[in-house]
């Protein structure tokens, strides 16, 4: 389909996007995520600013615990990162998982986070990773956990005005580690159902656990009881299927063409069984 006429701006800075910003105007990062709805016009905002080509987005910064990124890096780009496979390889791994090539090179990490799609793959990664999210408007810059940026659906903590600039994963420490797995969808490679783990350990012990689930509701979260429930466990296939059975206790799963509530509640355990035992 053809989308609804719009206005096309072109920022130099993030302080001239935001000056550009009103209630009708959206940000244009790689287009992955916001060209196809305007396609559906499920979305029709007067005016699109580009922020392709501000350089002080373009960034991976690695810093003494953690590495930024910059809200306009490819998910090419991270796939590619020495840094990033060495002290946060999880990143490393969900980027070269998402869509095909096309999707890879031009899509970003603060696109993705934006549009907040419930079955994207970085919400997952980026809650198992405690990121932080930091956000610039017009009165300058705030922080953001990632506990607390997704919403709901297709809803962040993005307020009107403000933009998104950088990604903060804190770095992995020697006696951690994590995972990302999903179903995918067989065209788009969306997730069915993706499960993150980020695991510490003292020696066998499982001394706390982080874990984000995409494409199960209609916002990525944590499931704190199986969290909760691996702390303090030994890391054993006995340990693990004991922990997963109530992964979706208090949550309303979805339930579409691509899998039924029943299917998807199965396939949450079945994923999240499989990225912890990726960590044995």
């Amino acid at each position: 389909m053809i989308p609804f006429s719009f206005e096309y701006k072109k920022a130099a800075s993030v302080k001239e996007a935001i000056s550009m910003l009103d209630g009708d105007a959206k940000i244009l990062g790689g287009g992955h995520s916001l060209i196809p709805t305007l396609k559906l016009r499920l979305d029709s905002p007067a005016c699109l600013i580009d922020i392709s080509k501000i350089e002080s987005l373009q960034h991976i910064r690695d810093n003494d615990n953690s590495i930024s990124i910059g809200a306009g890096v490819t998910h090419a780009q991270i796939a590619e990162d020495k840094s990033l496979a060495t002290h946060c390889p999880m990143m490393g791994q969900a980027a070269k998982e998402i869509g095909d090539i096309q999707v890879r090179n031009r899509g970003t990490l603060g696109g993705s986070i934006a549009h907040a799609d419930p079955a994207a793959d970085w919400p997952a990664v980026l809650l198992a990773a405690n990121a932080q999210v930091t956000i610039q408007n017009s009165n300058g810059t705030r922080t953001v956990d990632i506990d607390q940026f997704f919403k709901g659906f297709f809803e962040t903590a993005l307020e009107e005005g403000e933009i998104i600039t950088t990604i903060t994963v804190p770095k992995t420490m020697a006696n951690q580690n994590s995972a990302y797995v999903k179903f995918k969808q067989p065209a788009s490679r969306f997730a069915i159902v993706g499960c993150a783990v980020a695991l510490a350990m003292n020696g066998s012990t499982i001394e706390s656990a982080r874990i984000g689930l995409t494409g199960v509701a209609d916002v990525t979260y944590r499931p704190d009881n199986v969290e909760k429930a691996l702390i303090g466990e030994d890391l054993n296939e006995a340990s693990i299927d004991k922990s997963v059975q109530d992964v979706t206790d208090g949550v309303s799963v979805m339930s579409d063409h691509y899998a039924s509530e029943s299917y998807r509640k199965h396939l949450a355990q079945v994923f999240v069984k499989r990225a912890l035992k990726k960590l044995m």
